[in-house]
């Protein structure tokens, strides 16, 4: 097996040791799994629109041999009259986390100098507080990926929509009675209990998306860069079951 490209920390307006593969880079896989939203690009008359969406990524299913990420939308959202008129859409998953960090900056960022630094540093001074902000320097907060696919939506009464709504919505049901964490607000809790499926899964009006990977772009948090594209494999094999879209040997 070829040996992975480093990361490119070049400007990167053209593709960046292209990485020509048939499964995902492992680093994707992982953040998709681990990642709890994703942002969905779609774009119409040249007017890109961004929402924020709960996902499920499959490695493969009975009706795809490559990968695939599979969302709901409401089939009257700005989102799904996008990809109906240009399926072209672009995802983007990371696995930093999102808490600003503490800035110097004392006399505010606003003309009026009203907005002091956010968090103050105050918030920063113990080692527990130290180890929560500062974590998108640790091994757990890497990259962020850029994946480019085509949509489509998944014809209604369907056995297809019957089962990829099933594992979406598998995939969205989180353990029951967690306590919170530290730092964590009873809304926190419920909200990944719940993971938003009563408003935006369940509903028999939602609509089920399923995106075929294409390519992508791996990011990490020092600007460098590397592509990829997935070969089309789906001609290649017959009806064999992939793991993460690759075959067995």
């Amino acid at each position: 097996m070829a040996a992975v490209a480093p990361l490119n920390y070049e400007a990167s307006d053209e593709p960046r040791n292209l990485q020509v593969t048939s499964t995902l880079p492992s680093e994707v896989a992982q953040c998709l799994q681990n990642a709890r939203f994703l942002h969905l690009a779609t774009c119409t008359n040249l007017f890109p629109h961004v929402s924020l969406m709960n996902y499920t990524y499959l490695p493969n299913s009975p009706y795809s041999t490559t990968p695939t990420i599979i969302m709901t939308t409401n089939p009257s959202s700005k989102k799904t009259l996008n990809l109906i008129s240009n399926p072209h859409v672009s995802l983007l998953v990371h696995d930093w986390v999102s808490h600003r960090p503490p800035t110097t900056n004392r006399r505010g960022s606003a003309a009026g100098g009203d907005r002091a630094g956010s968090p103050p540093p105050e918030a920063s001074r113990s080692s527990l507080a130290a180890l929560l902000l500062n974590l998108n320097t640790s091994a757990m907060s890497s990259i962020s990926a850029t994946i480019n696919g085509e949509a489509r939506l998944v014809e209604r009464g369907t056995e297809e929509e019957k089962y990829y709504r099933e594992m979406h919505l598998d995939n969205n049901t989180f353990s029951e009675g967690e306590e919170p964490s530290a730092g964590q607000g009873i809304w926190d809790a419920r909200e990944r209990q719940d993971g938003g499926r009563g408003m935006y899964i369940e509903g028999e009006e939602v609509r089920v998306v399923v995106v075929k990977i294409t390519d992508g772009r791996v990011s990490d948090w020092k600007g460098g860069v590397r592509d990829w594209t997935l070969t089309d494999i789906k001609n290649d094999i017959d009806g064999e079951a992939l793991v993460n879209g690759v075959a067995g040997s």
